[in-house]
């Protein structure tokens, strides 16, 4: 066994004698363990220290954001106040719902990426010279 590991049992042992870990908060209750299976291994740390430090990705913050104007939906009575709010709710979602499509396009549309290298192909065409605005690949087609 390692010398550090004899050396933290024997202070755990002497703190335990000692009374140390009695009326500790949580004491008695099970431990809240979070799942982070779902997770790459090499990103957990990353993610557990950004939500420590208060970070909220921008998809957890609209879904609550959404959550918390269904909520003032249910219990508003002005009807002023409700149609305002479901203005913003409908906004929100359009935003979130473009936000997944564009990402749903980016990372498995090769139709994407293909028109994406058009465009920076026509691009630098009309940056380097006046030539016609036409695709390299379309004479080939």
């Amino acid at each position: 066994m390692d010398i550090f590991a004899v050396i933290a049992e024997q202070r755990i042992r002497e703190a335990q004698e000692r009374g140390d870990f009695d009326n500790l908060p949580g004491a008695g209750k099970p431990l809240e363990l979070e799942d982070d299976s779902h997770m790459p291994e090499e990103l957990r740390m990353a993610y557990k220290i950004l939500r420590n430090a208060g970070y909220v990705p921008p998809e957890i913050a609209e879904r609550k954001e959404a959550e918390s104007l269904l909520d003032l939906l249910e219990t508003c009575t002005d009807e002023h106040l409700k149609v305002r709010q479901m203005r913003k709710l409908d906004a929100l979602l359009f935003r979130m719902q473009n936000r997944a499509r564009s990402a749903a396009l980016v990372e498995h549309d090769e139709y994407y990426r293909k028109i994406v290298n058009r465009v920076t192909v026509l691009k630098k065409r009309e940056v380097g010279d006046c030539r016609s605005a036409v695709p390299e690949d379309a004479a080939e087609r």
